[in-house]
């Protein structure tokens, strides 16, 4: 075998040994279970997505998902990490933690956690409660019992997704929107927030399904028109997932 060979051979298998986890790591995510909230401690990571970038066309457009998964959401991790390297004490802290007691962190991490930490754990749910169309629990309609409990509070479920895209719309500039189950009450509620923040790190609350309306989640494909991305988007919900939340 010529030197050439040999650092062919030698670079491929190398390649191939350091992509293993990632397609390990991909081909687990596919699996439809309950998303679990972003808890790796620091550094912290953007987890792989469970379709391809273009897998929710044409609902989502693969430039959005590639720009957002890999350059919005991987800036989040960027910064975050960036900000927690000289605080070792904080390393083990999941993002929640760190959420929830942000209030007491050093005055220049406070902004950054609430920010980027806030972002990193948005989007690590945001990812795996969609579901390419075609594909078992995508759009559709949520299973018997969230059902039953939409119904009951909303009226019908297209009672229910109107108002949600009626809170959507009308959060102003970047945010989210959420629909939660509130612990005490044990009802249903919709919810907005402004920039990253959230619900996925409150203890009294679970998270039922969330919905990225900064502009970089659509403008590509629907310019301004968040009307229409909300829309289009109920066709990817996975709603398998968020019913499994609702049983838990």
């Amino acid at each position: 075998m010529n030197r050439r060979s040999f650092l062919t051979r030698s670079s491929t298998a190398a390649l191939a040994a350091s992509l293993t986890p990632a397609l390990s790591k991909l081909s687990a995510a596919t699996a439809p279970t309950p998303p679990a909230a972003a808890g790796a401690t620091y550094p912290f990571a953007v987890s792989a997505l469970p379709y391809d970038f273009a897998a929710l066309e044409p609902h989502i457009d693969a430039a959005t998902m590639k720009l957002h998964h890999g350059k919005h959401h991987a800036a989040y991790v960027t910064n975050l990490n960036a900000a927690l390297k000289d605080h070792p004490k904080l390393h083990g802290q999941t993002v929640e933690q760190l959420l929830r007691q942000r209030e007491t962190l050093p005055a220049a991490l406070q902004p950054v956690v609430r920010n980027h930490g806030g972002g990193h754990l948005n989007h690590e749910f945001f990812w795996q409660i969609m579901r390419p169309v075609g594909t078992a629990g995508a759009g559709g309609q949520p299973g018997e019992r969230l059902a039953a409990a939409i119904t009951a509070e909303f009226g019908s479920f297209e009672k229910f997704r109107e108002a949600f895209n009626a809170a959507s719309l009308r959060v102003f500039g970047s945010g989210w929107s959420f629909v939660i189950v509130d612990h005490a009450t044990k009802k249903l509620k919709i919810t907005t927030a402004p920039n990253q923040d959230g619900e996925l790190y409150q203890t009294d609350r679970t998270c039922l399904l969330a919905c990225d309306v900064w502009e970089h989640a659509y403008y590509l494909n629907y310019q301004n028109r968040r009307a229409d991305y909300l829309k289009a988007w109920w066709n990817v919900v996975a709603w398998d997932i968020v019913t499994r939340r609702f049983a838990d």
